[in-house]
């Protein structure tokens, strides 16, 4: 009899401990597959009618509750990316040339921050003009060589040039032959000239600018020469010049217009020794430029000069 009692004892402590839920959660993962089950039976009643909470998976950002591996120091390294302050883009730090090699590198793919931007369009404003530059001196030097090489070749030696300090882009040019029949033909036989001295000097930009042309020697009179030795021509003006001009056309044409604005060799005393000055030639250049802007290129008569 009193193995018996011990018996129903010892039933009733085990369905007692096995039906406490804190006996059972101090237990977690040990009890059997039955007394889970009832356990989530007796739940489900106890929580029923209200809205059962989502369920998150171990370690989320959810999961509040120790668990197993869990402690109450877990939320401290989740919340430490949060207050960390931002990094700065890869692109800017390799802008600014910072951090190390791989943060170089990362900065290069990234592209030039605003100052790197700033710098190589800085840099390539200045190579511009100075391939532009290289390029026009390179067209005018091929374009000034191929002039004297056809002015060396003329057969009736109506000009010549020399290179003022052997430089490419300063001639001075001698204009040996005029119109036979003119009054500054026999001037220059009675004087004993043989050649009138001019000097040529050209643009950066040429032959798309036109060079500018002065009277050196000797001292004229008349013939669209003015003071200074400058002369009066409109294709000697951007807007009256061709790239298609050669330095010998221009030459026949100023030896055209000396006779037909009645040139003279200039024969007064204390006048004829003054030799032109390329200040006083190129301020009239500029004012004469000025005024046929202004008026308009109109041949003046031959009883004017």
């Amino acid at each position: 009899m009193a193995t018996l009692l011990r018996k129903i004892g010892l039933i009733r402590l085990h369905n007692r401990d096995t039906e406490d839920p804190k006996h059972h959660h101090n237990h977690r993962g040990g009890g059997s597959g039955q007394q889970s089950a009832s356990l989530r039976g007796k739940g489900g009643a106890k929580s029923s009618g209200h809205k059962p909470q989502q369920q998150h998976p171990p370690g989320g950002a959810g999961d509040t509750s120790p668990g197993p591996g869990k402690g109450k120091g877990k939320r401290a390294p989740e919340l430490a990316p949060r207050d960390k302050p931002p990094q700065p883009a890869a692109g800017a730090a390799g802008a600014a040339g910072a951090g190390g090699p791989r943060e170089r590198a990362a900065g290069a793919r990234a592209g030039p921050g605003p100052a790197g931007a700033a710098a190589a369009a800085a840099a390539g404003g200045s190579l511009v003009p100075a391939a532009r530059q290289q390029h026009c001196t390179q067209v005018r030097s091929r374009r000034l060589m191929k002039e004297l090489q056809d002015i060396a070749r003329l057969s009736d030696r109506f000009i010549s040039v020399e290179l003022v300090d052997e430089s490419l882009f300063d001639w001075n040019v001698k204009l040996h032959q005029v119109d036979k029949d003119s009054v500054l033909w026999q001037d220059m036989k009675e004087t004993n000239t043989e050649f009138i001295l001019l000097n040529l000097t050209f643009p950066d930009n040429f032959p798309f600018s036109p060079p500018f042309m002065r009277v050196l020697s000797p001292r004229l009179e008349n013939g669209y020469v003015l003071d200074g030795g400058a002369i009066c021509m409109e294709l000697l003006t951007p807007r009256g010049w061709s790239s298609a001009y050669t330095v010998e056309a221009v030459m026949r044409q100023f030896a055209a217009s000396l006779v037909k604005g009645q040139g003279r060799i200039c024969r007064k005393a204390g006048k004829s020794k003054k030799s032109f000055s390329r200040k006083e030639a190129e301020a009239t250049f500029k004012s004469l430029v000025k005024t046929h802007e202004k008026y308009g290129w109109v041949t003046p008569p031959v009883s004017d000069g």
